[in-house]
Parts: C-alpha cells; structure tokens; sequence
C-alpha cells in the first residue's frame, strides 16, 4: 500500500489543492485515476502528482483510488512544468493540466483519425545552402550535439531561406535521436509548411497540432506522439504543449506574432513554456522572423539570445520594391475610393503581365461601424461595449470580441432618426470593389470570416497557389510567411488602422504587418512592388518599412520605450478580479493594490496603477475590474509571488472574486 497525492479535476478554486488517496495499483506521477471524492463519493478524474506521499492525517480515514486510465499519462517533465505553470500564471493545477491532457477517448483500433492524411508532401532538393545559411546551421548544430541549452533568434528578411534552416537543424536533431516542435503563429500556415515537412522527413513521423482539429484527430494525433511515432509535431502554439520526450529543438516561426500569447486562461507566453520545457532536456531554442519584436531583439543585443543574421534572400532574389501612397493628397484630387489612382493602374498592369496580387487590410466585415448620422450614436455590443463592424453577407452587426449578432435597426435607438450610415471598410467591401472594378477576374478572401475551418483554408490557400485566384484580400492571414511564386503586387489599402491602436506596441505592429505582407512580392524571377496606402505616410514605422530597414526603426523605438518606461525596460503586470458583485470586484481590486503598496518591494505608488473596469471583459452576468502594474526589471517574481499570497487570502477568506495574472498582455483592457 502506497500513498499518492492527487489534484482533483473540479473547476473550484477552493479544490484547488493536493489530495491524498491510497492504492496498490502502479500508479505513477502523471498517471490519470479515478478516485471518490467529497461526501457523496462521486467518481472524479484526478491527475498524480506525487507517487510518494507521506500522510498528515489518520491512514484510516485515507480512501482508495478506483482506477486507473491505462491509455493517457504525463512525463516527469510535463508535471513539474504544470506545477511552474501554477506558480508563473497564478492559475488552477487543472488549468494547466488541460493544457496537455487532449479530450475525448481512444478510437477502436483501426478507426484512428489522421488529419492531412491524403497529404502527399511536397519534395524540394536544395542543392546548396547559402553561406548565411550554412553558419546558421552550424551554430545550431553544434548546440544540439553538445546537449547546450541555447537560445537563437533569426533575424532573416522575407525569402532568405529560414524555412530551410529549421529543416536542416530538425534533421540533425534526428540525427541525436531527440525529438523536435516546429509552432507557426497561424493554423493556415501548417497546411504549407507540412506539405514541405512531409517531403523532407516524410509522413509516418510528423504529427499536427492545432485547435482546427476536430477532437477526435486531436486525441489520435496525441496518442501517435505519445506513443513516441511521431518525432516532430507541428502546430500553432498548442503544439508547445506536445506530449514528446526528449525534446532536442522547439522552433517558433514569425516569433514577433501576439498570437504566440494566449488570450485566454491560462494567459501563458509560448516562448515561457518553450523555455521551460528545453531546460529540462537541454534543448535548443529557435526564434525566425524578418521583423523581431522589439523585447527579442533587445535580448539578442543583451546577449540572452545569441543572434543569427540571414541579409540576403535566397537566390539573391532582389526585396521587393515599395512605394508610400499619401491619400491625404487623393482626396485633394476628388479620389474618394478605397484604392488610390496608382494601385488601381498598377492593379491592371499586374494582371495583364499574368501575375497575381494580394491586397492586405487588417480589418474584417463591410465597414467598421454603424452609426446614426443625426446624433451621432454608434451601435455597440450591449454585453462588451465596443463598437459594431457591419457585415453586409449577413446583413448584421458583428461584435469583433464576443462573436453576437444583431439586427441593424431601421431608427436610431437614441433619437429615433431613420439615418442609420456605415462608415469606414472592411476586407468585404473590399472584395465587393475589387470584383466591380475586374468582373473578369477570380477573387478570394481569406479572413476570419471566410477560413472558418482546415478545409476551407487550404482551399483558398491552394486556389491562390495554383494560379486559380487572380487576387488574394486578406488580414493578417495573407501577412504571415505564405510563400507565392507569382505575386507582382502587394497592395496595404489603410497602413493607419494599426497605426491608431491606442498600444504602446502599435509602431512596431504597423512596422511588422508592412513589412511581413511586402515579404510575398517578389519571391519569383522578377522583383514585386508593394503600394502602402496612408494618410500618415512619414511615420517612421512606415518609412522604415519602405527602406527595409529593421535597424533604423528599432533604434527609434528602443529610445521611445526607454523614455516613457515601457518593455523590454519594465514588465506590465495585469492583475484581473471579476467576481458576479461589481462592488466586490472592485473592491477586491482596491484591496489587492493597496497590499502590494505595503509589500516590502522597490516600488512606487505611480507604478501601480488605480483599478479600473474592464469594459471590454464579455462575462455574463459578472464583472471585471484590473490593476496595471510598470514593474521594474527584475522585480517581476517578487510582484507574482505577493499577487499569490493576496489571493491564497482571498481563498482562505472565501471572498468570491477570481482573480488572474497576466505578464506583459497584447488585448486591450
């Protein structure tokens, strides 16, 4: 008979701690059982998390588990990162356990689901690397065969080649008998990357990760990785959660992407969990992007990460040439369209020549609200408070954050004036333009509106890489590391939308998305053109952009965020209470800023901000209240360890607010 202390799968935070059960089944840490729980004894999942523990109660009064599930159980490695993951996010055991626990239960044999199972792969034989690519290779390769936990990140420009490095470093990681993870920050992107993937290491040892799957994929593709059958899982960021042993290399393309940063609880950063991960098995980290964020940049410089540089693109192929459009100067000239007179001319002239484009606005629907034009009133979600995009297709207002519809009403609801207007556009109206001004021609969408599944994002995807599709409209979509032969033109319809998010990070967003979407002109035999629209076209994020001049614009923005106290200089810490009493919110907000003022840290009554209401937080029936705060270098864990203690507080005195933490957040608050 042994001893073995459990967390209970059971979404309270008064559960959330370590119960002990006895057995003399070989249970194991990480191993799922069933054991009866609170009075009634009804049967809950638990998950081990010591296999040796030592009673502090009467062993009589100990209760037996009932069983164990035989086909799912965690490493060492996974239960110790949870148990980080618990300490870091201030979140729930099982918030962390899920993230690498699948749902569902094992097929019938022969019955397994395989996603892309019809993917033939796609063989590319490179005949030489570049000598850029050859060192980069090197280094890596060294780390890998040495067993040094390191850390790179690759500063390459659109087309030079980083697809192939990882490629290349993946199979001498092989080659060590480790295993390998390489994340996109898209699910659209692991269709193409696989079909390369596939060609180069083929089927049998690739698996996929992502939220697209259906359940029953994503369990098969778990238990196939579990298994140890596959050596190298590719995904969106869910993928950093995959269950291999023996990681030798965690591969983070296009590293600047805020996808890479969960949005919902746990609010992890991927490249934390990389991290943590690989220093258990001493692996390799690699970062790629032709536009760093300006924090991973600043580390390369410190000497956190050890900086790799590819100037030049593959083949030599020239970077695209491109052009800043002032529309203020347009409207001058009478011009109200969504296209300016020279993307329109240079639109025809691309199709005529048999090439393609993409036309890139980062905003989906029909236009970007709904207003009364007699009062001025704007429709908002009733439930977040934000403005309403109009989508035509639907003929709806769209709430961008909680996803609700509702009818555009015939009066306005304030003063009851039938002068109900759209303003502003979207990708929709976009695409309506474009077909009226070249009925001949195929034109796709690729948003959020339209890649609603795997399926139909490899079909625009394909359609476009096939030449079937003349002109591609997309958001960020399009932006992220697409690689399309026969692109002559990029055009950015409104460069401002980025540009006028009231973020800290908006400069260094615009610099990216102009940047990135330039990168898919011109990766043919002939150099691409990109027209970026503007009505603020000397902003040095946009003439940086134009200058394909990473250097200048993070030199401009490290002084910027050094004078106004900004990452990579300080940490933002956001601290969430929301609880069903508004009162009790905000007082438990008032209460918590006020604790930590008391705590012995360096720190100064305006670095921690008053609390505020979340006007954008979509609960039902509950409310949520923040405290922002500029916390120091260095100074970050002792902030999250008296953010713990207040809420073990809240817990014991059973004060019904949860409360969350979330380091550095992209969202608005």
């Amino acid at each position: 008979m042994k001893y073995i202390n459990v967390i209970i799968d059971h979404n309270s935070r008064h559960t959330d701690n370590f119960f002990t059960y006895r057995t003399d089944l070989p249970v194991k840490r990480g191993s799922l059982v069933q054991v009866p729980f609170n009075r009634g004894n009804k049967l809950k999942t638990a998950y081990v998390f010591d296999d040796n523990a030592v009673p502090d109660c009467d062993p009589s009064i100990i209760k037996e588990i009932v069983s164990i599930d035989e086909n799912i159980s965690l490493t060492d490695e996974i239960m110790d990162t949870c148990q980080w993951m618990k300490t870091r996010y201030g979140i729930k055991y099982q918030d962390a356990v899920k993230c690498f626990v699948p749902n569902g239960k094992p097929a019938r044999a022969g019955k397994e689901k395989e996603p892309y199972k019809d993917e033939a792969g796609e063989r590319q034989d490179i005949e030489s690397l570049t000598e850029e690519q050859q060192a980069a290779v090197a280094v890596i390769a060294d780390a890998v065969r040495e067993n040094r936990q390191e850390n790179f990140l690759i500063h390459g420009v659109t087309g030079s080649g980083k697809t192939e490095v990882y490629m290349q470093a993946i199979a001498r990681v092989l080659e060590e008998g480790k295993t390998a993870i390489m994340l996109v920050p898209e699910i659209a992107l692991t269709k193409q990357i696989l079909e390369r993937f596939i060609g180069r290491f083929g089927k049998e040892q690739i698996a996929v990760l992502h939220s697209k799957l259906t359940p029953r994929e994503r369990f098969d593709e778990w238990m196939r990785i579990r298994r140890g059958e596959a050596k190298i899982v590719i995904g969106a960021r869910l993928g950093v959660f995959a269950p291999l042993e023996n990681i030798g290399i965690i591969i983070m393309d296009e590293e600047h992407e805020a996808t890479y940063k969960s949005d919902m609880t746990p609010k992890y950063e991927t490249v934390d969990i990389a991290l943590k991960r690989l220093m258990y098995y001493r692996g390799v980290l690699v970062m790629g992007s032709a536009t760093p964020s300006v924090v991973s940049y600043q580390r390369a410089k410190d000497g956190i990460y050890r900086l790799i540089e590819l100037k030049q693109r593959y083949n030599a192929n020239p970077l695209p040439k491109v052009e800043l459009v002032d529309m203020r100067e347009e409207l001058k000239a009478g011009n109200r369209t969504i296209f300016s007179d020279r993307l329109y001319h240079k639109m025809a002239e691309t199709l005529e020549k048999g090439k393609q484009i993409i036309l890139f606005l980062n905003r989906r629907g029909y236009s970007t609200f709904i207003s009364c034009r007699e009062c001025g009133e704007a429709m908002k979600c009733p439930e977040c408070g934000i403005s309403l995009v109009y989508h035509k297709s639907e003929n709806a207002g769209v709430c961008h954050y909680c996803g609700k519809r509702f009818a555009v009403p015939k009066a306005c609801p304030a003063c009851g004036s039938k002068y109900i207007k759209y303003f502003g556009a979207g990708t929709e109206k976009v695409e309506e333009f474009t077909k009226e001004l070249f009925p001949d021609r195929t034109v796709e969408r690729l948003d959020l509106d339209t890649a609603k599944n795997s399926r139909e994002i490899t079909r625009i995807i394909n359609g476009f890489s096939k030449g079937k599709t003349d002109i591609l409209i997309g958001t960020q979509l399009v932006a992220k590391g697409l690689d399309f032969k026969n692109v002559g033109l990029v055009g950015v319809v409104a460069a401002d939308v980025s540009l006028n998010i009231p973020d800290y990070r908006s400069t260094e967003r615009t610099f990216q998305l102009v940047t990135q979407v330039a990168g898919r002109a011109g990766r043919g035999d002939e150099e691409g053109l990109v027209i970026v629209q503007s009505y603020t076209p000397d902003n040095f994020a946009l003439t940086t952009a134009a200058a394909h001049d990473y250097e200048s614009f993070f030199e401009t923005e490290i002084q910027i965020r050094g004078f106004m106290d900004y990452p990579p200089f300080t940490d933002l810490i956001l601290v969430e209470f929301t609880s069903g009493d508004e009162t009790t919110a905000m007082e438990t907000a008032d209460n918590c800023r006020s604790y930590l003022l008391k705590c012995p840290v360096d720190n100064e009554e305006d670095q921690i901000f008053a609390p505020k209401l979340s006007s954008h937080f979509k609960g039902k029936d509950s409310y949520r209240y923040y405290i922002l705060i500029k916390c120091p270098k260095g100074l970050r864990n002792k902030y999250i360890h008296y953010i713990h203690c207040f809420g073990s507080e809240l817990v014991k005195n059973k004060i019904d607010c949860n409360l969350t933490i979330d380091v550095n957040p992209y969202s608005t608050f």
